[in-house]
């Protein structure tokens, strides 16, 4: 497991400008953010800024957009408290804070080579789009690919012309199902784990990505092992009220562990030893 050194400039903040946006959903929105004298986040998957505004506060939000983008970076933001709610109502033009990149992301390196199976819940789809995407930047260094997301209805689903995309694209599988019916849906229709055991895949060499709401991980994971891939392959990335980002607040503590700077992205062989992890 590895922990990232906390320097100086993790508490800096720099001005972050939106240069875009993009209503998701109605309780969603996509900012397409710069930061000043072109410098890039030089972010991996699955990492996180600190997003504030003067005034109002500061608050985790996972980067959703692939590291090869380097003019600018994606942070899908629900409005659920004050600060989303201060950040919904601002236009193309607005400036935020940001601290960061913090934590572990992804494990990008040990993917290559690789089958990747890749499982998302609801609003984990958006810090998995930016390995998503870093697959489809790099699609020759990564083998087969599969993608199951999980949504509770088609109104609450993200990206949907992304989604459209990986679809349609040959060296992509895509599947996808929503927790109840609902009108004109197609697709499947039940909990995500009911995608699983159609994948066809190689356990030995299949690596497994999941992102969702905790109690999806203990159902999901037991899947997984039935399909025989190995507990080293499997990278589970937490859920925690990582408030400060520095371990420092201890709000994201997990016993002697900080999501924050040894996650949020863990493998499954550290998770399933600490009880309450998932």
């Amino acid at each position: 497991m590895e922990t990232i050194a906390i320097s100086h400039s993790d508490y800096q903040i720099k001005r972050g400008r939106i240069v875009e946006l993009t209503e998701l959903t109605a309780l969603e929105k996509l900012y397409r953010i710069v930061l000043p004298d072109d410098e890039t986040l030089n972010h991996d998957p699955g990492q996180f800024v600190q997003v504030s505004l003067f005034g109002v506060g500061e608050a985790p939000i996972s980067i959703c957009s692939s590291p090869n983008r380097l003019d600018s970076f994606e942070l899908c933001v629900r409005k659920v408290g004050r600060l989303t709610e201060a950040l919904s109502q601002l236009k193309v033009g607005d400036e935020v804070g940001i601290r960061g990149p913090f934590g572990v992301g992804f494990p990008v390196v040990p993917l290559e080579g690789n089958d990747v199976l890749l499982i998302a819940g609801g609003l984990g789809i958006a810090p998995l789009r930016s390995l998503i995407n870093y697959i489809i930047d790099n699609r020759r260094d990564f083998g087969k690919v599969d993608i199951l997301l999980g949504c509770r209805d088609p109104g609450s689903m993200l990206f949907g012309g992304e989604l459209a995309y990986w679809d349609r694209r040959i060296d992509i599988n895509f599947n996808c199902s929503i927790d109840r019916e609902a009108p004109d849906w197609q697709g499947n229709v039940g909990l995500i784990t009911a995608l699983i055991p159609g994948v066809s895949l190689d356990p030995q060499k299949t690596f497994a990505v999941a992102c969702g709401p905790s109690v999806m991980y203990r159902f999901v994971v037991g899947e997984l092992l039935k399909k025989g891939i190995p507990e080293s392959h499997i990278y589970l990335s937490l859920e925690r009220h990582m408030k400060c980002g520095l371990g420092k607040c201890g709000h994201c503590q997990i016993h002697d562990v900080y999501c924050c700077q040894d996650g949020p992205v863990f493998n499954y062989r550290w998770v399933k030893k600490i009880k309450g992890a998932i």
